[in-house]
């Protein structure tokens, strides 16, 4: 039976491709008889156009026979064969041969045709024209643009658009006419909505024209937004022009106190789609807190529109602004708790995983219950959505573990694919590691997940997992038995996992050890030579923890190691060697060069890259490229992962220099430190390395003139404190023309202090030579010796200190035995941007993160290690005031008390 569905009267075999001969040949025959039937010459160039859209091409000669055969169809009146054959015209012109030919024709049409396909014709004449040729129907052009037919004017404008590519020039004189169409409408009677909307596509096409001939000039630009600003009246236009206006606030933001007037005015049109629009745009600029909740306030209107797409675009940009600012939108809360129940669940789950955002602890339990009353009528896609949100939620909270780990938990029960599962996974996974009061229920609750589990790659992860918690736990015995289970029923890959699951729990106590061993001898015998293979050296390695008390070091060291090495730079070490004079293998490889990083600082990073990580999945799972994605939500993903591969550079560029080899390995490398404009007549960045006795500030210069040669380009850096002793400068021998090189200061330091604060003064030290722009010749040997001076440096705490997770913050802070204590009133008016600062000042871990979720009073515990291990713990309360902006008292703890004293008076 025939799987093609058709109607009566219809071919039977209309789903399959034409064959492209029987095509050819029926064309030539169809279009040359006399007289021309009209219906079957639309029948075979709608079969041509087909194959044509598909994929499928002719020969240049065979492609040329059927174009100059289609054109004798204009002398034919029947308007539908006339439109559907400057289709084919369109799509012919591109594979044939001497299609000039059919210009004075279709010129004819652009003239006098008839209103149905003279819209066509335009379209097809700017396909046939090149740049010799377009000069002679620039008067059409014109004609066509002004025309008080909506469609024509619009072919013609959307035609310019690619006559561009061959004639800039002559489309450029087009643009009074442009002009004069964007505002040829604007006097319609406003009865007829549709109508109106309708016409006025021309605005949108004309002023995208305008637009395109216009942008690089940034004066005609602002020309354009102030002479259409009050005139446009199609809301495709209007929120083309506000993209105009933010890209301008963008390279500018000096201008916002001059345009908002104009967003503020789009933010109350009548067009929710110009709403939203002006309000993306207000959000991803840097407005004021006023400003800002003028778009919000309309944002919570639109909240309870009726149409349903604009309550959905509304709460969807609300998401988004909860991943920056969720203290901001915390006044919509109510309308947001209004959507949890709305019947599009679409909406209900963006409301919900923006509520879980902006809300606080007080009321996660009741969001969680209302979460799980409708969880069951959502997609998969929608869960993974509020997962991710519970996921950073109990990051975020972590005391309030219990109910979204019952909640995690319940869903997983629930059926799903690999994607659904594997974000509840993810979750508990995080939960387990930077949680750790959740952790025994939860590795219950997985061992239970495990028993009925479709998917090997889950199993074989939750058997690592396991393998590495469980033995933390207070009853490792209770998760030997499903590992066991796992091994008798499960397939080779999973019974893989389980025997080495198995064999670190033997580390722990002897009598597990023997128990483990028994258990891994009816191993031995599996049918799987992989796994017979792990239980065969699962026991070598158990026995020699019996005979020998160093192999059980070493083998403890192996399975549970207490810190470990910088992957990224352990691998340009590596590189390094291989490639370097030690390729021979003869000088062996020094990994103290290597810096290790302990269990604690490594959870640290992971728990930042964690948290931005999942809103950067958060915000890429809508596929949506709103400016405020592009703008002024760029993820701390994006950031990190930037800031860490300079790092990385800068740490690899310093092994490669022989004066800093001895050095040993960097203990802590600082964020870049710009310390000039990017505007001036050089651009300086710094950043600063320390190493255990010395200190190495390295600065990056940009020569931006575009005729001036630098030679004996140094930087002449001056420290306060006596502490410091310059060692030697690097400087660089040339500098050419917008050139870039690197200049690096060396200062020993005292082994006995751990950290030192004080200030540096800068000054570029250079001879400039005036030289040929193009070859960067020097017009002079001689030159001139010159200075010029730079910003201040300032050493700070957070220089000599690491960020360390801790899971137990209230015990590790009571155990530090130093403290001091100090009271700072701030000039910021915003709490976040000062946990945001002294995060970055501080160098120490947000235990309880980062996300200030209440602007009139906060919390902050921070707690860090110095590159010595001398512990650092900060509880730091913040309040707000409208008299003296935020206050903060800050109580810092230390194994030292120089050492607390020291990091106190480094909050500014």
């Amino acid at each position: 039976m025939s799987t093609h569905s058709y109607k009566k009267f219809e071919d039977v075999e209309s789903g399959a491709m034409p064959d492209k001969m029987t095509i050819f040949q029926d064309c030539l025959r169809a279009f040359n008889s006399s007289p021309v039937d009209a219906k079957k010459c639309r029948t075979l160039i709608a079969r041509l156009l087909r194959l044509l859209y598909s994929g499928e091409t002719f020969p240049k000669q065979e492609a040329t026979t059927l174009f100059f055969s289609i054109s004798k169809l204009f002398q034919h009146k029947d308007s539908s064969l006339r439109q559907i054959v400057y289709l084919a015209i369109k799509e012919l012109s591109s594979i044939s041969d001497d299609v000039l030919m059919v210009t004075s024709s279709i010129m004819k049409d652009v003239q006098n045709g008839d209103i149905i396909y003279k819209p066509n014709a335009i379209r097809t004449l700017a396909r046939v024209l090149d740049g010799s040729t377009v000069h002679a129907t620039e008067r059409l052009m014109k004609t066509a643009i002004v025309d008080k037919h909506p469609s024509v004017s619009s072919a013609a404008l959307v035609s310019s658009y690619h006559l561009l590519p061959v004639a800039k020039d002559v489309v450029k004189r087009w643009t009074n006419e442009t002009q004069e169409a964007v505002l040829a409408l604007k006097s319609f009677p406003s009865t007829n909505e549709v109508f109106v909307t309708d016409s006025l596509i021309t605005q949108y096409h004309a002023l995208g024209l305008l637009y395109t001939l216009r942008n690089h000039d940034k004066m005609a630009l602002r020309k354009i937004i102030q002479q259409f600003s009050k005139n446009l009246r199609n809301p495709l236009a209007i929120c083309q022009l506000i993209r105009y206006v933010h890209e301008i606030l963008t390279n500018d933001p000096s201008l916002i106190p001059t345009l908002f007037p104009l967003l503020q005015d789009w933010l109350n049109d009548r067009h929710h789609s110009v709403n939203l629009e002006a309000i993306k745009a207000v959000v991803s600029l840097p407005v004021t807190n006023e400003q800002f909740a003028s778009a919000v306030l309309r944002l919570q209107f639109l909240l309870t529109a009726p149409k349903v797409v604009s309550r959905f675009a509304a709460v969807r940009i609300l998401n988004r602004l909860s991943l920056k600012s969720p203290e901001k939108i915390v006044a919509v809360n109510n309308e947001l708790e209004s959507l949890i129940n709305d019947p599009n669940r679409s909406i209900a789950t963006y409301a919900i995983t923006t509520l879980l955002k902006t809300g606080t602890s007080d009321n996660i339990e009741r969001l969680i219950k209302t979460i799980s009353k409708f969880i069951n009528d959502i997609s998969d896609e929608f869960k993974i959505i509020i997962i991710d949100a519970i996921k950073t939620l109990s990051l975020k909270f972590p005391q309030n573990y219990k109910s979204m780990l019952l909640f995690l938990v319940d869903i997983l029960k629930d059926d799903g694919g690999f994607e659904f599962k594997n974000s509840i996974v993810e979750a508990l996974f995080d939960m387990i590691y930077f949680v750790p009061e959740s952790r025994d229920l939860a590795l219950e609750n997985l061992c239970e997940f495990i028993e009925d589990c479709e998917f090997t790659e889950l199993s074989v992860r939750i058997l690592n997992l396991l393998g590495n918690e469980g033995p933390k736990t207070t009853n490792p015995t209770l998760y030997i038995r499903h590992i066991y289970n796992r091994v008798v029923l499960e397939n080779s890959i999973i019974r893989s996992a389980a025997v080495i699951a198995l064999s670190k729990f033997a580390l722990i106590d002897p009598t597990i050890n023997k128990s483990i061993k028994i258990l891994l001898k009816r191993i031995v015998n599996d049918v799987d030579d992989e796994v017979r293979d792990r239980a065969t050296i699962s026991l070598k390695f158990l026995e020699s923890l019996e005979k020998d008390e160093e192999s059980k070091k070493d083998i403890v060291e192996l399975t549970k190691p207490s810190y470990t090495y910088d992957l990224s730079i352990l691998e340009s070490k590596l590189q390094t060697y291989i490639s370097g004079d030690q390729a021979n293998f003869v000088t062996p490889f020094n990994i103290e060069l290597v810096p290790k990083i302990s269990e604690d600082e490594l959870r640290a990073i992971q728990l930042r890259n964690k948290t931005s990580k999942v809103e950067e999945e958060i915000r890429s799972r809508d596929q949506i490229k709103a400016s405020v994605d592009e703008t002024a939500h760029r993820t701390h993903l994006e950031e990190s992962q930037n800031a860490d591969l300079s790092k990385q550079q800068y740490i690899q560029e310093l092994g490669s220099i022989t004066e800093f080899q001895d050095y040993g390995a960097v203990l802590h490398s600082s964020s870049i430190i710009p310390l000039t404009e990017k505007e001036t007549e050089f651009v300086i960045e710094s950043i600063k390395h320390v190493f255990k006795d010395h200190i190495v500030i390295q600065y990056n210069v940009e020569n931006t003139l575009d005729d001036s040669l630098l030679e004996m380009v140094s930087v002449i850096a001056q420290p306060e404190s006596d502490e410091l002793v310059e060692e030697f400068i690097l400087s660089i021998d040339k500098l050419p023309p917008h050139g870039k090189g690197t200049v690096y200061v060396s200062f020993t330091r005292p082994e006995t202090s751990t950290i030192i604060t004080t200030p540096f003064t800068n000054t570029l030290s250079f001879t400039s030579k005036e030289c040929d722009a193009q070859t960067f010749e020097p017009f002079d040997d001689v030159g001139f010796e010159d200075e010029y001076q730079i910003e201040d440096l300032d050493l700070t705490p957070g220089d000599f200190i690491i960020p360390s997770y801790i899971g137990n913050f209230n015990l590790a802070f009571d155990e530090l035995t130093s403290e001091a204590i100090g009271t700072f009133n701030l000039s910021s008016n915003s709490i976040q941007e000062t946990v945001d600062h002294l995060i970055d000042v501080l160098s120490l871990h947000p235990v309880e993160g980062k996300q200030v979720a209440n602007e009139s009073s906060h919390t902050l515990k921070l707690f860090g290690k110095t590159i010595k291990g001398d512990r650092i713990g900060a509880l730091i309360k913040f309040v707000k005031s409208a008299k003296s902006g935020v206050t903060l008292k800050a109580l810092i703890k230390a194994d030292d008390e120089e050492i607390a004293e020291t990091v106190l008076n480094g909050i500014n």
